[in-house]
């Protein structure tokens, strides 16, 4: 029986995708036919939107292992030692069950890294809601917030830093983008590439359930009012048969019984089996009625389109099962070979002894639709706001503002959830420019950081994309590492919309020419287009999660000042940029004018002159200037410290609310010994690098003369306020 056009569009497929469906095949499809091109052809899936600018960015240098195209990135940090790692996103399904949704979201994530032979080391996440007035997001908030601790905490994984943002554009639709790191042996990677003929097919971990069906074709759909009934399509985690799944496979890995492995994530059963015969262009014939289902009845169809978690797919080498299967069945798992690689280049499913599905495997990878699809440039806001026309603040008033505001608050009620020292090796958690944590048993260690700035990329989106980039690779100098290598998350709205298709090729530009700059390779990521309720889309929201490496733990540094009579300097220049600020977004409620300029040499220079005094043990303590300008960066170095500061008012600007919260690039504090004045200097002025005096530290008060006055304790006070009452936390 042939299937339906509304059967068609209830897959998330266009008629015209169909007949070539039909064209490829020869025939009519059958139902699970559909499901399982429907599975493969979603945007999720495909990538057939971005895929050929995704083509266009960074993936090599001489320390990048793998780059895209495996379930994570890998990248060389010395010693033999890798560094895997990816970022992902599971927004839709956090939006309709946020537990369940932003839990599963890190079990796959993990699955992605350790699926490549290593250890999860650490989770970060990006997690962005909409306005806190709205009636949804103090709900989804929590949700999510649970549902990552309660994953990471029980799989026994620290969840050490990350970033969560605030905004109405994502009312509808939020955004729930997890990172995983693991460490591995670079010489014991492992690859999803299938090889040789006759080789087993066998399925481990839990059983397949209805719970994820058609998971992927959502996450390529927008949202409506009808999103809620969607809620069947959220998989459901269960983090301890996550942690049987990994020290089983990471024990299997020890010998050389794997010849690829894959993690069965978006679209489960299907695109794990298409994905590894399409990298070893062979072809894999399935026996359904051998898959272990925990749910009776269970169809073909559902089996095939399940994305119950905790599951993977291996091929072993011959006369290796008996030996594998003692290692799943001392960690409680199922270990069943379900079928075997062949040379028909075909998927072909078997049940109850009939064949229900025979398709080409290129059909489903290499003849998948890639669409070059029509965009129109964007319109970067040239119309800087005037200060002057401003209602007059005090600079006291300002700071204090934008500490009790939702994006600028103390955050540790959130990240106290999670447990971020389990397994030891956790230098720095959240808090700071970036997390740091040591390579087990050695005197080295990795820093790694999570960072987004819609707002920038909205007003300008190319400029918005090398921004992200370069405070992504300031965060990872500032506690002293080299940054290495990025992976990232690629949230926007309809693609099929001219303005919105623009704006992710132009961010994407951005990305790509400060990548290049930087030496700053992309090696892994994710696109997730479709964020858009009722034609309303996000802002364009790429994250980037960087990894940088500290060869040496003794010069790890952290944005805690030292000592009373230290000074803090601040590296590169201040011009005063004030559109799209905190300030003006938190006092004045205005969102207007554009991001600030990006001077790619000017970013290289000042964090490589930085990244040198760090080395040469001349700064105690860093921290790069973001959102909110000087004053707030100075205000959380103090914070985190329980130091005061004196701090000076500029020689030249004479404007001081656009000295204190400009948000120009390219600028560090640092702090240095008195001592190491003169030799501080010599080196920034040897390498052109500009800098100035900003503050002294002192006892226990912040302060400008004549213009604030504050005590420690009152910033904490302010810091701590929105959070205390959104919650109602005495």
């Amino acid at each position: 029986m042939s299937v339906t056009n509304d059967q068609i569009k209830l897959h998330g497929l266009k008629l015209e995708e169909y007949k070539k469906i039909k064209d490829l095949l020869g025939r009519e499809s059958n139902l699970l036919e559909l499901g399982i091109f429907s599975a493969m052809w979603n945007e999720h899936c495909s990538y057939k939107s971005s895929r050929i600018h995704l083509k266009k960015l960074p993936t090599k240098n001489e320390i990048v292992i793998q780059g895209p195209g495996e379930n994570a990135g890998v990248i060389d940090i010395g010693d033999d030692d890798a560094i895997v790692f990816k970022i992902e996103s599971h927004n839709h399904p956090s939006f309709i069950e946020p537990y369940q949704g932003a839990a599963t979201g890190v079990g796959g994530i993990l699955r992605d890294v350790f699926t490549m032979g290593a250890r999860p080391i650490a989770l970060m996440n990006s997690i962005h809601f909409g306005s806190p007035e709205n009636s949804k997001t103090q709900n989804l908030l929590n949700g999510v917030v649970s549902g990552i601790g309660g994953y990471g905490n029980s799989v026994g994984i620290p969840t050490v830093g990350g970033e969560i943002k605030f905004n109405s554009t994502y009312n509808e639709n939020i955004l729930v983008n997890a990172m995983a790191i693991g460490h591995a042996n670079k010489n014991k990677i492992f690859y999803s590439k299938a090889k040789g003929i006759n080789k087993s097919v066998v399925y481990v971990g839990s059983k397949t359930g209805r719970d994820g069906i058609h998971g992927a074709t959502m996450a390529s759909a927008e949202f409506d009012e009808n999103s809620d009934e969607k809620k069947p399509t959220v998989q459901v985690g269960d983090p301890f048969t996550e942690k049987l799944l990994l020290e089983a496979c990471l024990e299997l890995m020890k010998d050389n019984s794997i010849i690829s492995i894959q993690d069965m994530g978006a679209a489960g059963l299907t695109s794990s089996s298409v994905e590894m015969a399409s990298k070893g262009k062979l072809g894999i014939e399935l026996d359904l009625n051998k898959v272990p289902c925990r749910e009776k009845n269970m169809t073909p169809y559902e089996m095939m389109l399940s994305e119950s978690q905790e599951r993977m797919l291996l091929i072993l080498e011959d006369d290796k099962e008996k030996e594998a299967k003692k290692i799943f069945d001392k960690w409680d798992l199922d270990f069943v070979v379900i079928g075997k690689t062949t040379d028909t280049n075909r998927l072909i499913l078997n049940y109850d002894n009939k064949k229900v599905a025979d398709i080409p495997i290129k059909a489903l990878a290499d003849k998948a639709p890639v669409y070059d699809r029509s965009w129109s440039k964007s319109k970067p806001i040239k119309n800087k706001v005037k200060v002057k026309d401003l209602k007059k603040i005090k600079i006291e008033d300002a700071l204090i503002k934008i500490l009790s505001s939702p994006n600028h608050s103390n955050k540790n009620w959130i990240t106290d959830q999670y447990d971020q020292i389990v397994m030891c090796d956790t230098i720095q958690k959240s808090g700071g420019d970036s997390a740091v944590i040591r390579i087990h048993k050695k005197d080295k260690a990795i820093a790694v950081s999570v960072d987004s700035s819609a707002n920038y990329c909205k007003a300008d989106p190319k400029v918005g994309g090398k921004q992200i980039v370069c405070e992504n690779w300031r965060n990872l100098i500032s506690v002293g590492a080299k940054p290495l290598a990025i992976t990232n998350c690629l949230n926007f709205g309809n693609p099929e919309k001219k303005e919105v298709m623009g704006e992710f090729v132009e961010c994407l530009e951005g990305i790509k020419e400060a990548c290049e700059f930087l030496n700053y390779p992309i090696v892994s990521g994710n696109v997730s287009f479709y964020n858009e309720t009722n034609s309303k889309s996000i802002y364009p929201t790429p994250v980037i999660g960087g990894v940088g490496v500290i060869e040496n733990l003794k010069k790890v540094i952290d944005i805690n000042t030292k000592k009373t009579g230290n000074l803090i300097l601040i590296i590169g220049k201040t011009i005063g940029h004030l559109d799209q600020s905190a300030f003006l977004q938190e006092n004045f409620s205005i969102f207007d004018g554009p991001p600030p300029e990006i001077n790619l040499t000017n970013e290289k220079n000042n964090g490589l002159a930085v990244l040198k005094l760090i080395k040469d043990n001349l700064v105690q303590s860093a921290h790069d200037i973001s959102s909110g300008g000087i004053l707030v960066s100075l205000a959380e170095m103090s914070m985190f410290s329980g130091l005061g500061l004196k701090i000076f008012k500029p020689k030249k600007l004479t404007n001081h609310i656009e000295y204190f919260f400009g948000e120009d690039q390219g600028r560090y504090l640092i702090e240095i010994s008195p001592n190491n004045k003169s030799k501080v200097e010599n080196i920034l002025k040897k390498n052109n690098v500009f800098f100035d005096h900003v503050a002294e530290v002192q006892n226990d008060t912040f302060e400008i003369e004549k213009v604030l006055n504050l005590k420690i304790k009152d910033l904490h006070f302010y810091n701590n306020q929105w959070y205390k009452k959104y919650n109602g936390i005495n």
